[in-house]
């Protein structure tokens, strides 16, 4: 498959600068691969089409305020400081994204905070991912760590382009989320509330979580037209036991598994055995999927209505078939679906 295939027309205000009012009251687009059809309903009636044994599998990552804006020294130009990754926790060493790049040198000293309380300095421009600070503080780790989040905002993505509201820091947060470490939302997640966990949970249905931290690897575009030669950048992941577990038994019974994302998805089929079954693991996936593949442990998939060209759109053309997801998009933009990270859902069975 070529890149130039995962093109459509996507009217910009089909992408959703806002979250649904509730949670669970987003649209859902249900692809059924065996009939072929589509239906149109609301991401509530997803327990129409889960019993009792069926899994669930949900990415419990935490968004971090992982976007910083601070002042380069004697200019005082204005620079945004993305957080990627931290390399060194004794150094405080950073991996981040920096914005306008061409004005950040090495050696160059920016600070943060009213009171200019948190300084960094760059020390390496090299890295593929881009920039890499030592941040100075004195203090504690924990309290450095908690400057952080202070003086951090909720990242939203770019495509968002209005001012971070007190609101999106609730709502670009799964209500599962509990290990800090992502730099964006797992968003097939965000549709999900406690009512109707609650409801889900009342019917028999087994949630089982793992982690993948989401980098921007998850959102970087692909610049190649050949899909084999895109390289994803490596995310953290853990496959707990007790998941693989779960996991294994719904198998064995042939329940219905539904990876709810692209990241658990990516997560999962990193980590199969040679007999098709789910190993507990706990490194980095660099895994890219596109069509043809053939998927080992999850029979169903949540996903968000992607952009063109997206490694997201791809995966989920590898699990729905090509044709058929590219029918559901097109009619998709005719419904007028909401597309991207706070756009509607859609459940391939």
């Amino acid at each position: 498959m070529k890149l130039s295939h995962f093109d459509f027309d996507l009217p910009a205000e089909l992408l959703a600068e806002y979250p649904a009012e509730h949670r669970d009251e987003s649209r859902l687009m249900v692809l059924n691969r065996e009939t072929q059809t589509i239906e149109h309903r609301m991401f509530k009636d997803i327990i129409d089409y889960f019993d009792e044994g069926d899994v669930l599998m949900l990415n419990n990552t935490k968004v971090f305020p992982a976007r910083m804006f601070g002042n380069k020294e004697k200019t005082g130009a204005r620079i945004e400081v993305f957080l990627l990754r931290e390399l060194n926790a004794e150094n405080r060493l950073w991996d981040v994204l920096v914005d306008p790049a061409r004005k950040i040198r090495i050696g160059n000293k920016l600070f943060f905070g009213e009171d200019e309380s948190l300084v960094a300095e760059v020390i390496d421009n090299t890295t593929s991912r881009g920039r890499t600070l030592r941040f100075l503080f004195d203090g504690s780790y924990e309290e450095f760590r908690a400057k952080l989040i202070e003086l951090g905002q909720t990242p939203l993505p770019k495509y968002i382009q209005r001012p971070v509201e007190p609101e999106d820091e609730e709502r670009y947060q799964t209500i599962y989320a509990k290990h800090e470490g992502a730099v964006a939302a797992p968003t097939a997640g965000l549709h999900f509330s406690k009512h109707l966990m609650k409801r889900l949970e009342i019917k028999g249905v087994d949630f089982a979580e793992l982690t993948l931290h989401v980098g921007l690897g998850t959102f970087n575009s692909v610049e190649v037209e050949d899909l084999s030669k895109h390289k994803m950048d490596s995310e953290q992941i853990i496959i707990p036991a007790a998941t693989a577990e779960r996991v294994n038994n719904a198998k064995a019974k042939k329940k219905r598994i539904c990876a709810v994302g692209t990241t658990v998805m990516r997560t999962v089929e990193s980590s199969v055995s040679a007999s098709k079954s789910l190993n507990p693991y706990e490194g980095w996936t660099n895994k890219f999927i596109f069509p043809p593949y053939e998927f080992s442990i999850p029979n169903a998939m949540i996903t968000n209505l992607h952009t063109p060209k997206s490694t997201l759109m791809m995966m989920a053309a590898a699990f729905a078939g090509y044709d058929f997801l590219m029918k559901a998009y097109k009619e998709a933009v005719k419904e007028k679906y909401r597309f991207y990270s706070y756009g509607d859902a859609m459940l391939i069975i």
